[in-house]
């Protein structure tokens, strides 16, 4: 059985770098979106178990999705990582205020990635 994880990254070369270690996952399947608003279309007509999300975006930003997503009952368990050049304490501190569960800093190392991938979706 395949698990399915959104990311949604504005950037093309950050969507398609981190949909490649993501995909790198055995197991995994990958939707991808370059905006929030997309992202809100998706959610309805797939299971996602987990979503990566940049933070600056067009539209809708990355900390307006989780807080829509943590706020819905169809969603609020999905676990939500941020992925972003937001490097500030208060950023971090503001995203994991709204319900993400992980905030890595862009350039991260990509093992970090699929460690935590691993772990949230329960993946040997």
């Amino acid at each position: 059985m395949r698990v399915k994880v959104l990311i949604v990254e504005d950037s093309k070369a950050s969507r398609e770098y981190i949909a490649a270690m993501v995909e790198a996952v055995e197991g995994v399947e990958v939707v991808v979106t370059s905006s929030g608003f997309e992202a809100l279309k998706l959610l309805p007509r797939h299971r996602f178990e987990l979503i990566i999300t940049d933070i600056n975006m067009p539209d809708i930003n990355g900390l307006e999705l989780i807080n829509f997503v943590k706020k819905n009952p169809n969603y609020r368990e999905v676990p939500l990582f941020i992925i972003t050049t937001e490097g500030r304490d208060q950023d971090r501190e503001r995203g994991l205020a709204l319900g993400a569960a992980e905030y890595l800093v862009k350039p991260f190392l990509p093992g970090s990635l699929e460690a935590l991938l691993r772990r949230y979706l329960k993946l040997p």
